[in-house]
């Protein structure tokens, strides 16, 4: 890993939906799924799911700077899920599907909090943007059955009812930032 990578760690709901988005952007060196934001150490899947341990499904990115910004992996966050809802991303309900930038230094704290001002200002949404800007503490990987999820099991039917779809849209829209 190049010394002049930084790291991000983003909640959006499901994680295999958000690593399979992330993974394609050029500048990303890379994604893993697991769990952030709880009070819980080591927390296992069964446990977050329960919504007790204080954990958001997410994605810890590694990227070069110096290819994608930090303010672009935000954009790209906030447009492959809904940033307006509480607790939930569709049929996903519960504390640890909620959005959230979990920062790592206060730039990125700066970044997160401007831009979302910014598109509340803007209306691209009927309702405000309600993702949660937290310090970063902790990010436990997900079991290793999580990482990589739609990249190996494409035809499962999650994957291909919500994963694929989503996958489609960003690829229409992010084209140019694509690997």
């Amino acid at each position: 890993m190049d010394g002049n990578n930084k790291t991000a760690t983003l909640a959006g709901g499901c994680f295999w939906c958000m690593e399979a988005v992330f993974e394609q952007l050029r500048g990303v060196e890379g994604v893993q799924s697991g769990y952030s934001g709880g009070h819980v150490p080591n927390p296992s899947y069964e446990q977050v799911c329960t919504g007790d341990t204080g954990h958001a499904e997410a994605v810890q990115i590694t990227f070069d700077p110096a290819v994608i910004s930090f303010r672009e992996l935000l954009e790209v966050f906030i447009s492959i899920h809904d940033p307006t809802t509480l607790n939930r991303q569709g049929p996903d309900v519960g504390t640890q599907y909620r959005s959230a930038i979990f920062y790592h230094d206060r730039e990125q704290k700066t970044i997160a909090e401007r831009l979302i001002v910014e598109l509340n200002e803007k209306g691209i949404w009927k309702r405000p943007i309600v993702t949660e800007v937290a310090q970063f503490k902790e990010f436990y990987p997900a079991e290793g059955y999580h990482q990589e999820y739609y990249r190996r099991n494409p035809t499962q039917p999650y994957c291909r009812a919500v994963i694929a779809p989503k996958l489609a849209k960003f690829l229409g829209k992010f084209s140019a930032r694509l690997k």
